[in-house]
C-alpha cells in the first residue's frame, strides 16, 4: 500500500468520525429530544427502543437525501430556512395534540399481571387498541424533521470528502444520532417505569411534554 492510499484511508476515517460527531451534536437539538419524549412517554422498553431507532434512521436518511439533492440543485438559504419552519410546526402540532388529549380526558391507563409481573398500558382514546401507529409515525416524523438539519449538514460536508455524500456517511451520521436518541429514550423509560404508575402522573407527564413542545417549537419559529 503506497503513501497516497494510506493518507486517503486516514482521511476517510477522519471524515466518518467528523460525520459521526456531527450526528451526536445534531441529536442534542431540543426539537429532536422533545419529539423523542412525546413519542416515548408511557411506552415499554421494546417500543421505546423501536421508536428512538426508527426516528434516528428516518432522520438520517431524510437529511442525507436532501443534502445529496442540494449538491446538484442550487437552492437559496431563504428557502432552506423553511426546513426549520417545518420542524417547528411539527413540534407545535404535537404539543397541541398532547394537551388536547389531556384536556379531553383521552389518556387512559390500565394495569394487569402477566407472568407474575405487573404491566401498565397507556394509550390515547376511549377504547384500548394495540397498533403500531406510534412506531410508524416516529419514522415518518424523523423523515420530516430531517429537512430542518440540511443547512448544518451542508456546512459539515463542506469540510469532509469534498462535500460528497455516500451511504457510509449516512451510516456514520445515523449511528451518532441513534446513540443520543436511544440514550434519551432510556431516560424517558426510567421515568415511565418509576413515576408513571398512576393516571394522575401520566396526565402530568403529557401536560409537561405538551407545554415543552409548544415552547420549543415557538422558540424555533419565532426566536
Amino acid at each position: 500500500m503506497n503513501i497516497h492510499s494510506v493518507l486517503e484511508r486516514k482521511m476517510m476515517e477522519l471524515s466518518l468520525l467528523v460525520i459521526f460527531w456531527y450526528g451526536i451534536l445534531h441529536a442534542f437539538g431540543p426539537d429532536h429530544l422533545t419529539a423523542i419524549a412525546d413519542f416515548s412517554i408511557g411506552k415499554n422498553k421494546k417500543k421505546t427502543l423501536l421508536i428512538t431507532t426508527l426516528f434516528a434512521i428516518g432522520h438520517g436518511l431524510s437529511l442525507f437525501v436532501f443534502a445529496k439533492v442540494l449538491q446538484s440543485v442550487d437552492i437559496s438559504k431563504g428557502i432552506l430556512a423553511y426546513g426549520d419552519v417545518i420542524s417547528a410546526t411539527v413540534i407545535i402540532a404535537m404539543g397541541v395534540y398532547l394537551l388536547f388529549m389531556v384536556a379531553t380526558d383521552r389518556i387512559q391507563l390500565r394495569k394487569h399481571m402477566h407472568d407474575r409481573k405487573e404491566h401498565i398500558h397507556i394509550w390515547f382514546g376511549k377504547s384500548h387498541e394495540h397498533n403500531n401507529t406510534d412506531t410508524t409515525s416516529s419514522f415518518a416524523l424523523g423523515l420530516l424533521m430531517g429537512i430542518g438539519g440540511v443547512r448544518g449538514m451542508l456546512i459539515t460536508l463542506g469540510v469532509v470528502q469534498g462535500g460528497v455524500v455516500d451511504f457510509t456517511m449516512v451510516g456514520a451520521f445515523t449511528l451518532g444520532v441513534m446513540l443520543i436518541f436511544v440514550a434519551f429514550g432510556m431516560l424517558i423509560l426510567y421515568v415511565n417505569q418509576n413515576f408513571l404508575g398512576n393516571l394522575q402522573n401520566v396526565r402530568r407527564a403529557f401536560t409537561t411534554a405538551g407545554v415543552v413542545s409548544l415552547l420549543v417549537g415557538s422558540n424555533i419559529l419565532f426566536g
